[in-house]
């Protein structure tokens, strides 16, 4: 039986708010602490100790207490949206109650394009910056530009169909389904992994991002590095045939999932998970049908050697980890910020990837928080952010 996250309605968004509400309740009846400002002048000493290790320790940007305030903006990718939500509302309303978190779920293309304007403070994507975007940057700001993964996630192929919970699928059949070579249901190739399942003869209508997508990025390099049948090559957008719904961001192709008879879609794992989305098992590099859990997003990053760049793909998956996983990267500059925005950038992302909290916000929504090992190379990456100026 599958772990779902709670459902309130209809919106994503709606349902992390009321989700992050709870949890936030839960940490504070287990004891977590609010602003440091609260604490009795006898306890001090602990008060401050534990507001390092909220923040991760960062002793520049990382110290809490509700010392900051001011405006934080960002934009970008859909894929990590609820967790942001949840991380605003818990690090806005407890951690530093004077600092207001604004991020735009407007893709991972808008994410990068918008950085590069520099109309944001940081940007967000599941598409690491290629060396021509870095060096668009350095001649835009004339300093360089840092990137750095703060969490990883599935992306999962869900249906508006609750029977079809459980369906195997391997990168083959997905790419039958997307190129249109696989029409129904019952098609052959899908009957052949499903031996034990009687099949609807319905028909299938997939459902992708209209909009220049991480996600998009995520799912065709898999395909295009898993499926030999696969024709329509990889990036945040590519040409999707007739007969195909498109959808903004992952909310937008939730939606058409669930709006459309047969639907069938990629989608963020949590967003399958706040909908209550039934979800296929994908057949990964070593023949296991593996459905999308936490565990299994873990697993497939055991294969992981992540450079000191930060720019990687996760792919070959094997073992009992799920084989469609990406990562979603943060985009800063080594300068251009004023003080306030420096300190809110160190303390807010240094939280974010090494405290308690963020982590259990985000494991909640199926997301796998980065690795004790990695914690230390991005922290490194966030203590540069504006040590130029």
């Amino acid at each position: 039986m599958k772990t779902r996250a709670l459902r309130p309605a209809q919106n994503p968004r709606l349902a992390t708010a009321a989700l992050a509400g709870v949890l936030a309740f839960t940490l504070a009846a287990c004891g977590g602490s609010g602003p440091a400002d609260t604490a009795p002048e006898d306890a001090a000493d602990d008060s401050d100790a534990a507001a390092d290790q909220e923040n991760g320790g960062n002793e520049e940007g990382g110290e809490g207490g509700g010392d900051l305030s001011g405006n934080l903006e960002g934009a970008g990718a859909t894929f990590p949206d609820p967790v942001f939500q949840d991380w605003a509302f818990e690090y806005g309303g407890n951690v530093e109650p004077g600092v207001s978190l604004n991020y735009q779920s407007i893709g991972s293309g808008g994410g990068i394009e918008q950085f590069l304007l520099d109309t944001v403070d940081y940007g967000s994507s599941e598409r690491y910056l290629r060396d021509e975007d870095l060096e668009e940057a350095e001649e835009a700001r004339n300093c360089e530009a840092i990137q750095f993964p703060v969490l990883f996630g599935a992306v999962t192929i869900a249906f508006g169909d609750e029977e079809m919970d459980g369906l195997v699928l391997d990168a083959e059949t997905i790419a039958g389904i997307f190129q249109r070579d696989i029409t129904t249901y019952d098609d052959p190739a899908i009957a052949e992994l499903n031996p034990d399942r009687d099949l609807p003869d319905s028909e299938i209508l997939p459902v992708h991002r209209s909009d220049g997508s991480g996600t998009t990025s995520v799912f065709t390099t898999y395909l295009e590095d898993a499926a030999e049948n696969w024709e329509l090559g990889s990036g945040t957008e590519v040409q999707w045939p007739a007969e195909t719904i498109g959808g903004q961001g992952n909310e937008g192709v939730t939606a058409g999932i669930e709006q459309n008879a047969g639907g069938l879609g990629y989608i963020n794992q949590a967003y399958a998970l706040v909908n209550d989305l039934p979800t296929a098992a994908v057949v990964n590099e070593d023949g296991n049908a593996v459905e999308a859990t936490l565990e299994a997003t873990t697993e497939a990053l055991e294969v992981l050697d992540i450079p000191e760049d930060f720019q990687f793909d996760v792919l070959g998956v094997g073992g009992d980890g799920f084989p469609i996983v990406g990562a979603n990267w943060i985009f800063a500059y080594e300068c251009g910020y004023d003080e306030t925005t420096e300190e809110i950038l160190k303390s807010y992302w240094s939280w974010a990837t090494q405290s308690d909290e963020a982590t259990e916000l985000a494991t909640e929504l199926g997301y796998a928080p980065l690795g004790e090992s990695l914690q230390g190379d991005v922290q490194d990456a966030i203590d540069r952010i504006n040590s130029e100026d």
